[in-house]
């Protein structure tokens, strides 16, 4: 049976909880990544930021402010504020059947991968469908 080791993703961009939104939102933006976990000074995990969290954060788009005066606010806003911090985690040792319902239920894009409270890799939807591409291309037949 396939675990998240497996598939996971181990160089993750993970930054502090004292980090504010505007590194969050350049580094989404310079990375194309939709999820952020969040650490503390010992690395372990405490939260996480997504793209979804940024949005919520993003006034400029409602009002009449260009994106400077956005990051400005940004700026000022440390991520421990504004991350999700009750975040349901994945053991590297899950089997793959089990973290699938949590993404589905939950609606998740993504699974940050803890061990013994340390961040170690994360999970996204992008990992099970690379997984499911790769399984249907080497089947000849369904």
């Amino acid at each position: 049976m396939l675990k998240i080791k497996d598939i996971m993703t181990t160089e993750v961009f993970a930054l502090s909880e004292t980090q504010t939104l505007e590194i969050a939102r350049s580094l989404m933006e310079m990375k194309r990544i939709r999820h952020v976990p969040v650490v503390d000074k010992d690395k372990r995990f405490v939260g996480l930021l997504t793209h979804r969290d940024l949005l919520a954060q993003t006034i400029s788009l409602l009002a009449d402010m260009d994106e400077s005066e956005q990051y400005d606010l940004d700026r000022h806003i440390p991520l421990m504020n504004v991350m999700t911090k009750n975040v349901i985690t994945a053991d590297p040792e899950m089997d793959l059947c089990s973290a699938i319902p949590i993404l589905l239920k939950n609606k998740y894009g993504c699974l940050p991968v803890v061990s013994e409270e340390v961040l170690v890799g994360i999970v996204t939807e992008a990992d099970f469908l690379e997984l499911t591409y790769d399984l249907l291309k080497n089947k000849k037949q369904f």
